[in-house]
């Protein structure tokens, strides 16, 4: 149409007033900018396009796992990277920078951005595989009551425990014909429901 022709027109007239190096911002910001909104409405559906490039910050080791190392190259993060990368240097050189400021500036911008999601995913990774630890591990671990345990039959109170290292509060009972007070010492002799520990305490 005639407004579709004009646009593209305009378009053209705009992308050929700009110098190589303002082309080469605009395009990096404009193609990630697109790729960075795929990604989150992705995100948004449940449907997941990050994957890491086994690349760790620790000693650069391949295949390492996020639950030991912190990886920050991934295609979140290098979208990230590319996507502020390209903006950053738009701006520097719309405000009077120059070439060299605008890459320093442009690649410090990228690099902050990537650290960031980096960190991020990181972190979710962690709170995702805390959120699924399997509570049968606690068995023979030793922890300490948080919330006295009532004697048998008489409820249930609380402990602190460490499974797969991490610290868990969770609720525990005993058989023990005495209460176990807050402080005392105990072993895990069995998981009840798949959410309960039976606990003995740990004399001496």
């Amino acid at each position: 149409s005639k407004k579709k022709a004009m646009l593209l027109l305009t378009f053209g007239s705009w992308w050929s007033a700009l110098a190589g190096i303002q082309q080469v911002f605009w395009a990096i910001a404009i193609v990630f900018s697109i790729l960075f909104v795929i990604q989150f409405v992705f995100s948004l559906i449940g449907l997941d396009m990050d994957a890491d490039i086994d690349v760790s910050a620790d000693g650069l080791e391949a295949g390492a796992s996020l639950e030991a190392d912190f990886s920050i190259f991934s295609s979140r993060s290098i979208i990230a990277f590319f996507t502020f990368f390209g903006w950053t240097g738009v701006l520097m050189l719309n405000a009077g920078g120059t070439t060299l400021s605008s890459v320093i500036a442009a690649s410090v911008a990228g690099a902050v951005a990537m650290l960031i999601v980096g960190y991020m995913m990181w972190q979710f990774t962690k709170l995702n595989q805390e959120g699924n630890t399997d509570i049968n591990n606690a068995i023979f671990n030793t922890g300490e009551v948080y919330l006295t345990i009532p004697a048998k039959d008489g409820g249930q109170g609380k402990v602190h425990i460490n499974i797969d290292g991490s610290l868990k509060e969770l609720d525990a009972i005993t058989e023990n014909g005495e209460s176990l007070p807050t402080g005392s010492f105990i072993r895990v002799v069995e998981v009840i429901d798949n959410q309960i520990l039976l606990v003995e305490p740990i004399r001496g």
